[in-house]
């Protein structure tokens, strides 16, 4: 492609260049066959609910999995992209569009361009009230789908689809999976300069246009310092007051700006546990950038050898663990971290109706040392089991109660 013949302009060089990346990343999906982990889920959602809920950030997934789920329910479906002009032109009297379309599931991608739509599509509800009538997708949380939990209470769920997880992957692509993150696109990547370049552009995409659409009005430069500044902060306490004075802001704004970010599926701001009121806790949250290629992106994290001599290595597997889990865990458990003033920390705590379930201590080691703040921790939590998670050391007990265990055998047997 450097060498361009006569008979060839750069711009046909391009093109075919193009057709070969798209060949290539259909042709991996082929051969991976990775068949997202909410599928049943999701079917079993439109067959009890009228509207369904499909959110999670941009190029997570969305509308590729809805299409395919589509294939599946038991009546005919159209899909309408409200980023498209000619769909947009479609529900310029959304009212008629859906009256006649009334025996049909009817996809709307990109819900959140349109929030006026929830009352239409509550009042369609009402007219027929069966299940299937509609799937939504947005790149937002409800709260930031201004209207939608209003609107839809009682005739919607809500399901988040999340980036590839280890158990949609053989067990061999994980270190892949840590560096590059679970954006498919991005894992699927044929080298880590494409992989690098779409991470650049879904960067700028985002800063420029996408969180802006959403209400976010910060400009560019400063949103991407604040991402920026996140990810330097990975896996700590959050300092709102040292991030405004560094961004001249107030502490206020900042927090603003962090739950944004967070409701756009971003980040992940982990709160501390408490069990005992009389012991001094630390109040502040802990944050986490939650795709792990999206942190090596805005760190400079460029290839494996990169992560592996970072000091952010143990911060940065510890947000991928935690990730991990948070895709498999149940919608009724929580997650929480634990610190005190005196030195006891646990990286997470699980609990189920207020009760601590699991204790894990997240290691970046084959063969962990558990600290005595750790081991301090556990008998302050008291949860049903301990655990010290690792990337791939064998599975056993370490003391009576603490088991050690990789992530994938945590995630495949101990949820």
């Amino acid at each position: 492609f450097n060498s361009t013949p006569n008979n060839r302009s750069p711009h046909i060089n391009r093109v075919i260049f193009n057709c070969i990346l798209n060949i290539t990343r259909l042709f991996l999906y082929i051969c991976l066959m990775i068949e997202r982990r909410i599928t049943q889920k999701l079917l079993k959602t439109i067959r009890h609910f009228p509207v369904t809920g499909i959110i999670g950030p941009r190029q997570v997934g969305k509308t590729t999995l809805a299409k395919e789920v589509a294939k599946h329910i038991q009546k005919p479906s159209i899909y309408i992209d409200l980023e498209n002009p000619r769909d947009y032109i479609k529900l310029s009297d959304p009212v008629l569009f859906f009256e006649l379309h009334m025996d049909k599931c009817v996809i709307l991608d990109e819900i959140q361009h349109m929030p006026e739509l929830f009352s239409i599509i509550r009042s369609m509800v009402d007219l027929k009230r069966e299940a299937g009538r509609f799937i939504i997708l947005g790149s937002a949380s409800p709260l930031l789908i201004r209207q939608s939990s209003q609107s839809l209470a009682g005739r919607i769920a809500y399901l988040e689809l999340c980036g590839f997880n280890l158990l949609e992957l053989a067990s061999e692509n994980q270190s892949n999976l840590w560096q590059r993150g679970g954006f498919p696109d991005a894992f699927l990547a044929i080298d880590d300069s494409i992989w690098l370049q779409w991470l650049n552009n879904y960067v700028k995409t985002y800063i420029e246009r996408d969180l802006p659409a959403l209400g976010l009005k910060l400009s560019p430069k400063t949103m991407y310092n604040l991402w920026t500044m996140m990810a330097h902060n990975h896996g700590q306490l959050v300092n709102y007051s040292k991030i405004a004075k560094s961004l001249v802001m107030s502490s206020t704004s900042i927090k603003k700006y962090v739950d944004f970010l967070e409701n756009a599926f971003l980040i992940r701001q982990l709160p501390p546990y408490y069990k005992n009121v009389k012991k001094r806790m630390v109040k502040s949250p802990k944050i986490y950038i939650r795709d792990s290629g999206m942190l090596h992106y805005l760190l400079n994290i460029t290839t494996k050898e990169d992560l592996q001599g970072h000091p952010i290595k143990g911060h940065s597997f510890e947000g991928y663990v935690l990730e991990q889990i948070m895709q498999k865990l149940p919608d009724n458990y929580h997650m929480y971290f634990y610190r005190t003033q005196h030195g006891a920390e646990c990286d997470l705590v699980i609990t189920k109706a207020a009760k601590p379930e699991m204790a894990i201590e997240i290691k970046y080691a084959s063969a962990p040392q558990l600290t005595k703040g750790n081991l301090i921790s556990f008998d302050d939590i008291g949860a049903r089991q301990n655990f010290v998670i690792t990337p791939n050391s064998d599975d056993f007990l370490i003391q009576k109660n603490i088991r050690v265990c990789s992530i994938n055998d945590f995630i495949s047997k101990y949820i």
